[in-house]
């Protein structure tokens, strides 16, 4: 095993950042090398979006999720705001408590989802007040971001975003720091706006926490080139995110990349066991940059 992880960590130098841990680095490097085997064309990237591709704070304040980007916005009243902030006070501690089962979880988070976009559809927002609730927002992809959409794109690997946010913002964000390419596919939660261009609600199923998968894209334009890419990168900050491969035809390999950004000693022993690499408040994208570079034949 000593050996085993010597030879990643030279391949990977990264691997040895101090944020990172692995409960079988043997497993690690297997992984890496069957996905190397295979070759970059059998390869895809699936990630969480919110507190995975975006950073979790910055500078020791909190950054804004896609909902927080609207909460925080002059489409929401005072009121509203208000009424949000409790649901979530509410609500999140549920969603990261390590004692409850994904299955006492589940009813509770599509209440959360539901209650916050009826308040939201009470708005009546207007679809041109998204760019500038982006724009004001403190909305921060995490460092190093720049490379890892752009060597994606560079290289054909499909990178799809399961987020239970919301799509609108989510596109928003990733447009206006110039790398939303043709390569990146999104799966969330989209609104549905009237003639008018006023919010009128959500379209179709909800998309929460718990049931972010490949498999919803089974019916959609994406699934034949997605079939041909039985390897799999997953990037996540939840439990929940582990699930969002599931629709993969014929998965080969996967290899698990847990953000774990809160609530760190309570919750490590449960990302250790469900992820095969776990990154401890680490703001940055340098751990799975290195990974695809290796993995694309970038040593």
């Amino acid at each position: 095993m000593v050996l085993e992880l010597d030879i990643s960590t030279k391949k990977i130098p990264e691997l040895s950042n101090p944020s990172v841990c692995m409960k079988d680095p043997q497993r690690v490097q297997e992984i890496l090398q069957s996905i190397l085997e295979a070759g970059t064309n059998t390869l895809q990237v699936i990630s969480d979006f919110d507190m995975t591709l975006t950073r979790f704070s910055y500078n020791g304040k909190r950054c804004p999720t896609c909902h927080n980007i609207l909460d925080n916005s002059k489409a929401i009243s005072d009121e509203c705001r208000g009424k949000l902030d409790e649901l979530l006070k509410t609500y999140y501690p549920i969603e990261i408590d390590s004692s409850l089962s994904v299955e006492e979880k589940l009813p509770l988070m599509v209440e959360w989802w539901t209650k916050a976009h009826d308040l939201l559809v009470e708005q009546k927002i207007r679809k041109d007040q998204l760019a500038e609730a982006v724009r004001e927002s403190e909305a921060r992809l995490r460092d190093g971001y720049e490379l890892f959409f752009d060597h994606l794109h560079e290289h054909g690997v499909p990178l799809l975003i399961f987020s239970a946010g919301i799509g609108d913002i989510l596109e928003e964000v990733i447009r206006q720091f110039n790398v939303y390419h043709s390569n990146v596919k999104i799966f969330s939660n989209y609104m549905d706006f009237d003639e008018s261009g006023a919010l009128r609600g959500f379209q179709g199923e909800l998309i929460h926490v718990y049931n972010k998968r490949e498999g919803a894209l089974l019916n959609t334009g994406h699934f034949q080139e997605l079939r041909t890419r039985p390897n799999v990168l997953l990037l996540g900050d939840s439990l929940g995110d582990l699930n969002m491969a599931d629709g993969v035809q014929d998965m080969q390999s996967i290899l698990k990349i847990g953000f774990l950004n809160d609530k760190v000693e309570e919750r490590k022993p449960s990302y250790l066991d469900s992820f095969d690499i776990v990154l401890i408040k680490d703001e940055t994208l340098e751990v799975p940059n290195a990974i695809v570079h290796y993995l694309t034949g970038n040593k």
